[in-house]
């Protein structure tokens, strides 16, 4: 099996696991984000790799500026997911801090309503 049909075969996982957790509803929408852009790095990549050929008559990977140029895709895609994760976690712990807080009982004082004689 050549390397392209490997290529092009495993677009199908990758367009799965997209369907599923975009209708999951579970991803944080930055990571989404930047998980369907890794579609655009793939878009990118592609045409790169022609014109290196073509043109260069090399590989995408011998020809460093259109190859740095295409993973500058994948770096945002990466950034994004990032993150989008980053910010899933840190509304997390903001969401079982704020629920902390509101549970905690009262000091026992309080809750008593007992007052004290002012000390003199």
């Amino acid at each position: 099996m050549s390397k392209e049909t490997l290529f092009a075969l495993s677009l199908f996982p990758y367009l799965g696991f997209l369907w599923f957790i975009t209708r999951s509803g579970q991803m944080p929408k930055l990571a989404l984000y930047g998980f369907y852009g890794t579609l655009v790095f793939v878009a990118v990549t592609i045409p790169a790799g022609i014109y290196a050929q073509l043109h260069y008559g090399q590989s995408l990977a011998n020809v460093d500026w259109l190859h740095g140029s295409a993973e500058v895709f994948l770096t945002l895609t990466n950034i994004l997911i990032v993150l989008g994760f980053r910010q899933a976690v840190v509304e997390k712990k903001q969401a079982l801090k704020d629920i902390s807080a509101s549970t905690q009982p009262k000091l026992l004082n309080e809750t008593l309503d007992i007052k004290h004689p002012p000390i003199m």
